[in-house]
Parts: structure tokens; C-alpha cells; sequence
């Protein structure tokens, strides 16, 4: 052919199939191409300018062995973006870091859900000690049946709903990392830190340790125990509150009171994490142990109420705050994000945005779709 021919191609009636099949395994996905098939009904291919009347014949002699080629091409295509795809899914992280002594277990367990417009994946959702890799599980947690919906009128793109078995394997962990122990030496008023500030709370207490420094151990006894309902998200905390004597260069203990601490939480979604804050709705107490004697617990219930509001609450929320990652895929992130509370668990209901290179964060986990799915972590 001279180099002023053209040559004008049209396909007509083209149809393409695919199967596809989508499980689980080994914690993570795996996509499999079944049939995947081509058609074209008909294919037009003219020649214009130079010598294409010495062509045409030619071409129309081997159309159909062209159209094959065509139905051919575009079924390789296909599997090799299926494949493409399957290894894509297949290198989705199976945990995502928070700290340095935690990870969010994001393995799948189960194969997805589809339904007419929407897919569910289920996913471990607990977190895990980031050096073994132990998952730390509630005892009280039962799996339930995925819902067909979980936010209202399917009027947002992906939903994510959290047990409160989540919440809890999270305050275990941290428990058992014996990260929930306190020594608080430092209050902003410091007087209370002195025997003279208890000598009408606990007159014994300054008659043999007269105006002494003083410092307060606070450990909890048990992880926190995380309660959510349609109205309500809250927190039982049981903690030992140790007063300590400082005399020269000893740390004498002098009594021990447990604490029940009740408080209520905000959640809010920030970028692609979750946080909140936690205020103190009351506590109680009573005497563990003494060697001043016996102790009026109510006198000293200011005290305590004091060193709970201005020393456990304000670093608890300091690490609420920074909350814990959602598992979106990396290059996308939430927007308008709403929070749902219902029985045992939460439900954030969001838009996804993608975001160019400019924009990205750190590389996180999900899996997004042009029609509204839902991710159930478990």
C-alpha cells in the first residue's frame, strides 16, 4: 500500500462474556477467569486512496479470518487483565500498622457476597500484637449473617461496619502490653501530691508521714470493656488507684482503692481513620487494702474525681484522637463520611474519592467499586 491509503475498520454487533469467580484464600483474594469469550457479528474494513482497488479484493477474501483475529486479540486481552487484576488483590496487605505495638488484622474471612448492586467482603477486623502477630479475640463476640444493607437506602458508596468486638480486642491488646499502668507524679494542683493537702481527708495518713511528697499508681486491673448501642457508645474501666509516701529515697505504699470508671464516647471519622473521645459520666470506689486504717471514701472522692478528669481522661483522649486506620485502599479516601450506631456495633457510611500522587497518604487497605459495597469487619 502507498503511503497516502487509509484504511477504515468498523466492528458491528460485538458481544463479550466473561465468568468470573471470586473467593477466598488464605486470608486474602483470589479471582479466577472461567469462560471469557468474544463475538463479532460483522466487521467492515475499507481501503481508500492509492491502490486500494487492488486490495479491497484481497481484504474481503480474508475477512472473516480478520474478524477471528479481532475476537481473538480482545479474548487475550481480557485474561490477561484478569490476571492482572488477581495479582493485584492477591498483594492487598493482610494487616495494617497503627503503632509500634499494634495491627489491624484485615485478612478475609469468607468469600464476598454479591448481590444486584452491591458486594460484601468479611473481614477479621481484630487487632494483633505487631511483633507475634497474635490475634487478641473477644470471648463474647458471635458472628452474625451479613445484612443486605447496612447503610440506609444504599445512598452512599461503601459502608464499614465494626463490631464492638473490634474496640475490645483493641483495649486487650493494649492491656496486655502492660501499656494501661500510670505513675502520676505531676498534677496541675500539684499541692495534692503532699501529705499536709490530706491531713483533714485522712489524719492518720499525715500523722505518720508528715508533709511528704506523695505519688499515685494507677493500673488497670482488667481491659476496658467497650458497650455500644443505638443511642449510646461507653466504656467500663476497672482500675487500682496505689497512694504511695515518698520518703527519702523509698516509695512506701499506704492504701489501695478500686475504681469503677464509667464514660461515655464521640466517634468521628478523620481522613480514613476512626477517633474520638471519651468525657467521664461517674465512678465508684472501694478500699482494696490499707496500712493507715480504715479510709472515709467519700472525703476523698474529690480527689479522685480530680486526678481521673485531669490526668486519665485528657491522655486517654490524647490517643484517641489519633484513632486507627479504616481499611481503604491506597490512593482513595472517604468523604462525607456519617457515622450509625446500632445494637453491638457502628456502621461508617461514605462516598470514596481517588486522589492523585499529589494527594495520597500513607498506603492503606480496601477495595472499591463503581457500585455501593459493603465491607463487614468481624
Amino acid at each position: 500500500m502507498s503511503a497516502d491509503s487509509r484504511l477504515l475498520g468498523k466492528v458491528e454487533g460485538m458481544e463479550i462474556g466473561l465468568s468470573l469467580g471470586l473467593l477466598s484464600s488464605e486470608g486474602g483474594l483470589k479471582l479466577s477467569l472461567s469462560e471469557c469469550g468474544c463475538h463479532v457479528k460483522d466487521i467492515s474494513i475499507e481501503l481508500e486512496g492509492g491502490a486500494s482497488w487492488f486490495y479491497q479484493g484481497m481484504v474481503n477474501a480474508f475477512k472473516d479470518q480478520i474478524g477471528a483475529s479481532v475476537e481473538t486479540t480482545i479474548s487475550n486481552k481480557l485474561t490477561e487483565g484478569v490476571s492482572d487484576l488477581d495479582s493485584f488483590l492477591q498483594s492487598l496487605p493482610k494487616e495494617i500498622p497503627v503503632d509500634d505495638k499494634a495491627a489491624l488484622n484485615v485478612t478475609f474471612t469468607s468469600d464476598p457476597i454479591l448481590r444486584d448492586s452491591s458486594i460484601t467482603f468479611e473481614i477479621d477486623g481484630l487487632f494483633t500484637k505487631t511483633e507475634t502477630n497474635q490475634v487478641l479475640k473477644s470471648s463474647s463476640f458471635r458472628k452474625s449473617a451479613a445484612p443486605s444493607a447496612i447503610c440506609p437506602g444504599n445512598s452512599k458508596m461503601l459502608g464499614i461496619s465494626l463490631d464492638e468486638a473490634v474496640f475490645n480486642s483493641a483495649a486487650a491488646l493494649y492491656y496486655n502490653a502492660e501499656f494501661m499502668q500510670w505513675v502520676v507524679d505531676k498534677i496541675p494542683d500539684q499541692a495534692l501530691l503532699n501529705t499536709a493537702r490530706w491531713r483533714f481527708i485522712i489524719p492518720q495518713l499525715y500523722r505518720k508521714y508528715p508533709n511528704q511528697d506523695m505519688n499515685l499508681n494507677i493500673s488497670l486491673s482488667s481491659p476496658p470493656l467497650v458497650k455500644i448501642s443505638e443511642q449510646y457508645v461507653g466504656a467500663n474501666v476497672n482500675a487500682d488507684l496505689v497512694i504511695n509516701v515518698l520518703e527519702a529515697d523509698q516509695v512506701i505504699p499506704v492504701a489501695c482503692i478500686s475504681l469503677v470508671i464509667r464514660g461515655s464516647g464521640a466517634l468521628r471519622v478523620m481522613g480514613n481513620n476512626l477517633g474520638g473521645s471519651v468525657r467521664l459520666e461517674d465512678f465508684s470506689m472501694s478500699l482494696e487494702w490499707s496500712n493507715i486504717g480504715n479510709l472515709h471514701l467519700h472525703l476523698l472522692q474529690p480527689i479522685v474525681w480530680t486526678v481521673i478528669q485531669t490526668v486519665f481522661v485528657p491522655y486517654a483522649n490524647d490517643h484517641l484522637e489519633k484513632g486507627f486506620p479504616l481499611p481503604i485502599i491506597h490512593g482513595f479516601t472517604l468523604e462525607k463520611a456519617e457515622i450509625i450506631c446500632s445494637s453491638s456495633e457502628i456502621t461508617v457510611c461514605s462516598d470514596v474519592a481517588y486522589l492523585d500522587s499529589s494527594q495520597q497518604p500513607r498506603s492503606q487497605l480496601s477495595l472499591s467499586s463503581s457500585t455501593p459495597w459493603i465491607t463487614t469487619l468481624l
